[in-house]
């Protein structure tokens, strides 16, 4: 006997079970950038760039003159949140923005 979910429709027929794919979200919180070339990582266990994806979307009032958006990067256990863009830092405008992290675990 297998276990798992599953989930039929009116007519019977299966349109859910262990083998879909399905993902959920495994973290989410509140981060502000830095106003310098800076990263914060962030512990979620058990994700890695293989299994998880990680966004982040402003919160409250927005000022696109002068708020930037953070950038993300999953690692093995944590994601880290970029105040600048990753590999151009000496071009990048660094940015104090608070906004929502949001991981998502998949399989």
């Amino acid at each position: 006997m297998t276990y798992g979910l599953e989930i039929r429709d009116e007519n019977g027929n299966v349109t859910l079970d262990p083998s879909s794919f399905t993902m959920r979200v495994v973290y989410s919180g509140v981060v502000t950038g830095t106003n310098s070339a800076n990263f914060q990582t962030i512990s979620v266990p058990g994700i890695t760039p293989a299994n998880s994806a990680a966004f982040v979307v402003p919160i409250g009032n927005y000022n696109v003159s002068v708020d930037m958006q953070l950038e993300t990067e999953v690692i093995n256990g944590a994601v880290r949140v970029y105040s600048y863009i990753r590999g151009r830092e000496q071009y990048s405008s660094t940015t104090s923005s608070t906004m929502r992290l949001i991981v998502i675990r998949f399989s």
